[in-house]
């Protein structure tokens, strides 16, 4: 019988692309040999080539569903994507997301529409820098890196546009760095066989020697280290932590180094981590913490519960149903295909066979430090139940919060602009706790009218 499967890659048509070659090396940047500077293909993948990613049997029957849903609900159809790519930028970049509502009405319009909004910010920062306007080009650097990342977000696969848009990400984000208002260097972790983790370790504006607190940060499935500090303001850096945004195994970047998820991998980076953040002068070793987002609650789990050196979790709008069934069944499609390129799967079968294993039973129990945990109420990807299950697991004193009517993505409701603001809330939390304050077991619900009512845990 005839291959009647839909090739994902034909979402992701678009015209030439117009790129001459990408901008040389990274200045002052040692990179894998994988991530020498691309050359701009000259096409998004167009119909009709050889399928290399993931294909999934609800992609192939709801693909026509899924566009015109996109046309109807717009490019947030599945989460608030357009709000937390645009939260990091600053007020600017508020017009950029604006017009990319606008122009993406079917999935196959992302990439290209990124991609535009990335050349023009990149554009806008060159020449401010030409011009001697650091702070401008520093602001649109940023940006364009932004951008560009999110550019890779619909491709589940290592193909020559995937690795383009991630060389132009490091490229701009590499020349933000030289124009940061703090520290901030590349950082690789070596892991177990020789390949090594990407991350960029940020140092608080404030720093002027010592040791200081340091908070792993771990993005979710579609977002990526780049994003994981704010350009200005940010929550972690304000309060004297540094960051190390982090991605890891099968995280954005790492499937391009054929680094892909496995909860061995993932039980690794615990200890590699640590073991490069306590080499560092600058970095405390007795007060470093872990924050994870979305599946980044889940991977962070799996690395706390095997290095008792990480001392606070934190997790937000979290993914901790076993073998996940919810969120690669029951929702969009694109998630399961997603995470398939994360693990390096193609075939389905055999991944829905690989998840079985994919659980926090087992390694939770271990967790003795401090662990924050902020959900919502009526979370469509990870039904709570399994959440409070792994709250009742944990070994040391726990926090779980719980606010009235937020779906997974934690926000946007009455109860987290009348209570306790999550991010706000985490990096005090995450501050105090690496300081050494000690807080009550406890369950917080927190109510439509910012209300808390509390009860032991």
């Amino acid at each position: 019988m005839a291959d009647r499967s839909v090739d994902r890659r034909r979402f992701l048509q678009s015209a030439t692309s117009g790129a001459g070659t990408a901008a040389g090396g990274l200045t002052g940047e040692v990179t894998p040999a994988e991530m020498q500077p691309a050359t701009a293909p000259a096409t998004i993948a167009i119909a009709g080539t050889a399928r290399g990613g993931p294909i999934t049997r609800r992609w192939t029957e709801q693909r026509w569903l899924l566009d015109n849903t996109i046309r109807s609900v717009g490019m947030d159809w599945d989460q608030p994507r357009s709000l937390y790519l645009s939260a990091p930028c600053g007020p600017e970049a508020s017009a950029d997301f604006a017009g990319l509502r606008q122009r993406i009405t079917k999935l196959a319009d992302a990439s290209p529409a990124f991609e535009a909004v990335a050349r023009r910010r990149e554009a806008k920062a060159q020449a401010a820098e030409r011009e001697q306007n650091l702070v401008t080009a520093r602001e649109n650097y940023y940006m364009a890196s932004i951008h560009w990342g999110a550019a890779q977000w619909p491709i589940d696969e290592n193909n020559e546009q995937n690795r383009f848009y991630n060389q132009k990400k490091r490229e701009c984000f590499t020349q933000y760095t030289k124009l940061a208002d703090h520290g901030i260097e590349a950082a690789w972790i070596p892991l177990p066989g020789g390949k090594s983790l990407p991350g960029w370790l940020h140092l608080p504006p404030s720093y002027r020697g010592g040791r200081v607190p340091a908070v792993v940060s771990l993005p979710g499935m579609d977002s990526f280290k780049e994003m994981g500090v704010a350009l200005y303001g940010d929550r972690w850096l304000s309060r004297g932590m540094a960051v190390l945004a982090l991605d890891g195994p099968g995280q954005y970047e790492t499937p391009l180094l054929d680094i892909y998820f496995s909860m061995a991998a993932w039980i690794d980076t615990g200890k590699a981590v640590v073991d490069w953040l306590t080499a560092r002068p600058e970095i405390d070793s007795q007060r470093i913490g872990l924050s994870g987002n979305s599946f980044g609650s889940f991977f962070g789990t799996i690395a706390a519960a095997h290095e008792p050196r990480i001392r606070a979790v934190s997790v937000a709008s979290v993914c901790h149903e076993p073998g996940f069934f919810t969120i690669f069944e029951e929702a969009s499609p694109t998630f399961k295909m997603r995470f398939m390129y994360m693990s390096g799967i193609t075939d389905e079968a055999k991944f829905d066979e690989f998840r079985k294993d994919m659980t926090w039973e087992g390694h939770a129990e271990n967790i003795g430090v401090p662990y924050l945990c902020l959900a919502g109420e009526a979370d469509e990807l990870s039904p709570l139940e399994h959440t409070e299950r792994l709250m009742r697991a944990l070994q040391g004193p726990k926090r779980l919060v719980v606010y009235q009517d937020s779906r997974h993505s934690v926000g946007n409701v009455s109860a987290t602009n009348l209570g306790p603001f999550p991010p706000t809330l985490m990096a005090d939390w995450m501050a105090a706790t690496l300081n050494g304050t000690p807080f009550p077991s406890e369950k917080w619900y927190v109510e439509a009218g910012g209300r808390i009512l509390k009860t032991p845990l």
